[in-house]
């Protein structure tokens, strides 16, 4: 984390690339307060350990972090099945809503192939490109002149 620079660098993620990803300033105040709170020493989210202490570095395992996404899903009221993937496209989607390029997108995500961000095009909808009806159109020019 380099939290002045707003920057989450990921090592070693998807295809084997280290990339760099914005972070949002509401998410760094609650990762310097559960700093302040936790005083984790070397992961931010350090896991307490297996029973038989084989292998384990105190990092969450996968399934842990399966296990928490579904329970904060659950508790927010969410019915509809929830994992961890989703939230990568939905990253993906609601950067490509907010107008980001699909060049940035793509490294963002640590694509080596655009066609593989491309698949997000076909399910965002930017909101100046929502289609508008041709009555909202009519009514805006009435409402401006007047009539």
């Amino acid at each position: 984390l380099d939290l002045d620079r707003r920057l989450l660098h990921i090592v070693q993620s998807k295809g084997n690339k280290d990339r760099l990803v914005p972070l949002s300033e509401h998410l760094i105040r609650g990762i310097k307060t559960y700093i302040n709170i936790a005083h984790p020493v070397k992961y931010l989210f350090e896991g307490k350990g297996n029973p038989e202490g084989k292998g384990f570095d105190g990092r969450y395992s996968q399934r842990g972090v399966q296990w928490a996404v579904k329970r904060i899903a659950k508790d927010a009221g969410i019915i509809k099945e929830v994992n961890v993937h989703m939230l990568r496209h939905s990253y993906a989607t609601h950067l490509l809503e907010d107008g980001v390029n699909i060049i940035m997108v793509q490294k963002l995500l640590g694509h080596a192939n655009i066609e593989n961000t491309m698949v997000y095009l076909h399910i965002c909808m930017p909101p100046d490109k929502l289609p508008q009806s041709p009555l909202d159109k009519v009514f805006a020019l009435c409402s401006r002149s007047g009539k």
